[in-house]
């Protein structure tokens, strides 16, 4: 195994651009609390993740109709309320849909009393919903920080193009700009987040976090062929992977695993975690077993020689 320095350490806390908010590198997607993971699981999964460090938890409003934040808030109760960074979407709730300022008041008290807090350390716009005027939506957005509900202003699902157009406005002093974003990335998934809104990112001194950095768990080296079945909801979409590019990187991956002494998952998690403008991937796990073998990506420590190694291999 090569000893060349890696480019950066994928280790230690990780601090939000902008912000001041410090996290533990890898985040939790509670997609599927309530979901692919029932009350204990994930009550089992939060305590860990917890105990290890980790600080960072993303839901949504809508994720299993409301029963993520639901179980993330029964779970919160037991614990220090400042020990935890937490974030939710807003935009897709049948109950509040879209980005009016009125969805978004009721949406924000609807999460606030299912997540059993008073503030969010983030709110995120999930999609752009264009029908409301962007100044409707920071304009409320604006009073929920100024009245404490809320201390960061987030995107998930927006182009480059509305990024800078908030920045903009947040700019001149008008409105709020967004603190960081939620993008789509992995080792199979590099192109939107690489071309369009990484260059959006680093030039407002901005973070982003990874969603789906597994490719729905493609990356684990569990599904190389069809006779592969997915075994719970949550890796409904590894299959659509399969091919010469998903084989390919798997093949890096399982090279560069094997001179680790890791696993393929971990080693694209590190991936992940070296990439410019990432705050942390956001991880999914339906019970505790799973999240115990992701967290140990924090303690993979890339060389130059196995990125470019990996760089190749998914480009």
């Amino acid at each position: 195994m090569t000893t060349t320095q890696p480019p950066h350490p994928a280790v230690g806390m990780r601090e939000i651009e902008s912000t001041g908010v410090r996290i533990f590198p890898i985040g939790l997607d509670g997609s599927i609390f309530g979901w692919a993971a029932g009350h204990d699981d994930t009550a089992q999964v939060l305590d860990l993740f917890a105990d290890t460090g980790g600080s960072f938890i993303s839901t949504a409003d809508h994720y299993a109709g409301g029963r993520s934040e639901v179980m993330i808030g029964s779970w919160l109760r037991r614990r220090r309320r400042d020990d935890v960074v937490l974030s939710t979407k807003v935009g897709r709730h049948p109950d509040a849909p879209g980005l009016s300022a009125r969805s978004i008041r009721a949406a924000v008290d609807a999460s606030l009393t299912r997540l059993g807090t008073d503030y969010l350390d983030f709110l995120a716009f999930d999609g752009e919903h264009r029908e409301t005027p962007l100044e409707e939506s920071l304009e409320a957005a604006d009073a929920l920080l100024r009245s404490g509900k809320v201390r960061h202003l987030a995107a998930s699902g927006h182009r480059a193009e509305r990024v800078r157009e908030v920045q903009e406005l947040a700019r001149q002093g008008a409105y709020p700009g967004f603190s960081a974003l939620f993008v789509e990335y992995s080792l199979l998934e590099r192109e939107a987040y690489e071309k369009d809104l990484r260059p959006a990112v680093l030039e407002s001194g901005r973070s982003a976090f990874a969603r789906l950095p597994l490719a729905s768990g493609f990356l684990t080296g569990m599904f190389r062929t069809r006779d592969d079945v997915p075994t719970s909801v949550m890796f409904g979409r590894a299959t659509e992977y399969l091919g010469r590019r998903g084989s390919r990187v798997l093949d890096a991956l399982d090279t560069v695993a094997a001179e680790q002494g890791e696993t393929p998952g971990r080693v694209a998690l590190a991936w992940v975690m070296l990439q410019p403008g990432i705050a942390a991937p956001v991880v999914r796990a339906k019970d505790a077993a799973q999240l115990s073998e992701l967290l140990g990506a924090v303690d993979v420590l890339l060389t130059r020689h196995q990125v470019a190694l990996l760089d190749a291999a998914s480009s």
